[in-house]
């Protein structure tokens, strides 16, 4: 399994559209922060909006994604050319439809990821302020077709569309991590996830260690792995991901660690090991450092929904 499903999986996370909004004319619609282990999304069908948040300022256009893994509040600016209509709400089965009574300029479907301390929470916090896709609405773009079936199935909201929507949901998720889109004509370049690092050889570090925490790896060998040198790697790697070669290994092995912790009953000397730490201590110690927990917290967490 590729590095991006991988994490995906491990994540957990549990996708969920709030609202369809179908707009004509000018609105603002408001967005408070959302609480922890929560990430809102945009997905834009048609037309045109502004999503501001207290860094930055995205223009939004057909066929763009963006996810804020902070859970900043923000704001949704939409400017149309037809004189803004009365806005009625309709609570269906599946998704809340907020639509003008006029013909729409806008159809954006709004929604946020759920996830659990653990692997959840280290893919989310690794991400930048803002992930942002720009694929387009033409032929042979991906979200044309994932696009069409929200809107069939939000439209219906017949049997099983909440299911169906949620898992279109995350696939956009996927979307946005791969990158693939982001640098169409005409638009920002933002800050990439370093999970859609494009250098064939980093990509293969990347791999590898998702696939492989366990193993001794040395800054050397993975420099053999994405075939550069040390001195290479070493610059390469930061300047593509944001993170270091020593960060990136310890999170990619405590997020196998937490999922580890969340989905078996294993030990943590036997885990510690299982992600390439012979000392208990030296991994309770990173795993600390990078979830602000101890390796206790994800299991008595599950345990606790569990019951």
């Amino acid at each position: 399994m590729d590095a991006i499903s991988s994490l995906i999986r491990m994540a957990r996370l549990e996708a969920t559209l709030d609202v369809r909004c179908l707009l004509a004319g000018s609105h603002v619609l408001n967005n408070p922060p959302r609480g922890p282990g929560e990430a809102p999304f945009h997905v834009l069908l048609d037309g045109h909006c502004v999503v501001e948040t207290g860094t930055s300022r995205v223009e939004m256009h057909a066929g763009d994604v963006l996810v804020l893994p902070r859970a900043h509040g923000h704001r949704v600016r939409v400017t149309g050319l037809r004189p803004t209509a009365p806005l009625e709400e309709y609570a269906g089965r599946s998704v809340t439809t907020v639509s003008s009574a006029a013909p729409p300029e806008v159809d954006l479907f709004c929604g946020h990821y759920s996830f659990g301390p653990g692997a959840g929470q280290l893919l989310f916090d690794g991400l930048p302020d803002v992930l942002y896709g720009s694929f387009g609405s033409e032929a042979g773009s991906p979200l044309r077709l994932l696009g069409e079936l929200m809107r069939q199935e939000a439209g219906a909201d017949g049997p099983a569309a909440g299911a169906l929507l949620a898992s279109l949901c995350e696939a956009l998720l996927a979307l946005a991590l791969r990158g693939a889109g982001d640098e169409r004509a005409g638009v920002p370049r933002l800050t990439s996830p370093w999970t859609a690092v494009r250098d064939p050889g980093l990509r293969a570090v990347v791999d590898t260690v998702v696939q492989r925490p366990e193993e001794a790896w040395t800054i050397t060998r993975l420099a053999r792995v994405a075939g550069v040198s040390r001195a290479t790697l070493v610059r390469r790697f930061p300047a593509a991901t944001g993170m270091s070669v020593a960060e990136f290994l310890a999170r990619i092995r405590m997020t196998v660690a937490a999922d580890l912790l969340t989905t078996t009953e294993r030990g943590l000397d036997d885990i510690a090991m299982s992600v390439g730490y012979r000392s208990p201590s030296a991994f309770g110690r990173t795993f600390r450092t990078l979830t602000g927990t101890t390796p206790a917290r994800p299991r008595r967490t599950t345990a606790t929904i569990g019951r």
